[in-house]
């Protein structure tokens, strides 16, 4: 039976009530919201996470996968996650982490037998499986399997898995996991750290699609008999049991998410399994809006005024589009960052394709009505023939002809 324990134990407030365990995910560091730099706002999630280690008397921070936003991280991404972990390794608490879809397995987990000795486990390698880190306290072991983001393909064959599948590789996983709880002592409790989409969840716009061959759910009974199996992978928070939960990305990353609430899950686990999940809101940097309406109603809109200082999406609904919108937009609310349009009906006299013959002015000038509603001004139609021309075929080039002639 392999084991990796945590050296020193923990604090000795860990032996006087039930383990406390902080459940974070997707940090995704290094990633930029529509170009804007997200990093001091990660530098500020991740000092907001020592507080609640002090605060909370935190026994172990568990991060389900994706540190990094790719697997080839930014220096700045590099140097943010080597302090996180530098300072909570320095902190009360233990702490495991397991790569995700977008580590890099071979990048993160580097020098992770050394971390070992300074109480950070990173667990990126498949042949980790069914290898946990234990804790120990007054009522006895708490084994913390972390699996890594387990990637169907490559495991086909080494794992004979019979079906190129999330859930068969995870399937098989959870069948290491369980032989080795099954080898220990009854008093055992298990967490499991997994990076995957799990069914009953919704995803964001802003994940990675992992699906293989169209298949990318996994089952939560999967998971049945572990005590508590903290998630990664989708961005927004979910239980899907009292042991079983999505903590989401500590930060929005697309505005998809504007209406979802960003923390962490502080979870209790008494002698006999978990006891209790209780919501830890993250810090929020700068909010985020979507909007909707006519140009001059969200100018004018009093209403409006607390979402000045937000990021901005503004879907606008004026008949004619308006001339310079981000601009005036952007006199109000100064983080505009998306400005999009309804889908357009076909403007009355538009057909749905030309005709055979139309010239490419013509057709320029067609797309403009559909658009936005109301035909092109003559100065607009000259500079639309003018691009037209610079894009023509020039008689005077020469061409090649069958036979290498011209």
């Amino acid at each position: 039976m392999r084991t990796a324990r945590c050296p020193g134990g923990v604090g000795a407030s860990f032996y006087g009530r039930p383990v406390r365990i902080l459940h974070t995910s997707d940090w995704h560091l290094g990633r930029s919201f529509h170009r804007e730099d997200l990093l001091g706002h990660q530098g500020a999630f991740v000092d907001h996470l020592l507080d609640v280690v002090a605060a909370e008397e935190v026994d172990v921070v568990v991060v389900s996968g994706d540190v990094y936003d790719r697997a080839l991280p930014h220096v700045d991404a590099v140097a943010l996650a080597d302090e996180a972990f530098a300072r909570l390794a320095s902190s009360r608490a233990r702490v495991v982490v397991s790569s995700g879809n977008h580590d890099s397995a071979q990048r993160l987990g580097f020098g992770s037998r050394l971390m070992d000795a300074a109480g950070v486990f990173v667990r990126t390698d498949a042949s980790s499986v069914g290898t946990p880190v234990v804790l120990d306290d007054r009522h006895g072991p708490v084994a913390i399997h972390a699996l890594p983001y387990l990637d169907p393909s490559a495991l086909l064959e080494p794992w004979q898995l019979g079906r190129r599948s999330h859930e068969a590789a995870l399937s098989e996983a959870m069948s290491r996991v369980r032989a080795d709880l099954s080898a220990r002592s009854g008093e055992t409790r298990s967490v499991v750290l997994a990076h995957a989409f799990v069914a009953g969840a919704s995803p964001s716009e802003s994940e990675r699609d992992i699906s293989v061959g169209g298949v990318s759910r996994v089952a939560t009974s999967v998971f049945d008999g572990i005590d508590y199996t903290a998630l990664g992978h989708l961005h927004g928070p979910h239980v899907l049991g009292p042991g079983l939960r999505y903590s989401g990305s500590p930060l929005a990353y697309s505005f998809s998410e504007a209406d979802q609430q960003k923390g962490s899950w502080l979870v209790e686990l008494g002698p006999s399994g978990f006891v209790d999940a209780t919501w830890v809101e993250a810090p929020v940097p700068r909010r985020l809006s979507r909007l909707m309406g006519t140009l001059a109603d969200l100018l004018l809109d009093p209403s409006l005024d607390d979402r000045e200082d937000d990021w901005v999406q503004v879907t606008l609904t004026d008949a004619r589009r308006p001339v310079r919108a981000m601009e005036q937009l952007r006199q109000r609310f100064p983080h505009t960052l998306v400005l999009q349009f309804p889908t357009a009906a076909p403007a009355p006299g538009v057909p749905a394709r030309p005709a055979a013959g139309t010239s490419d002015h013509a057709i320029s000038l067609d797309f403009v009505r559909h658009v936005r509603g109301t035909a092109a001004t003559d100065a607009e139609s000259d500079l639309l023939q003018q691009a037209v021309d610079a894009c023509c075929h020039d008689p005077d080039l020469d061409v090649l002809v069958p036979g290498g002639s011209t």
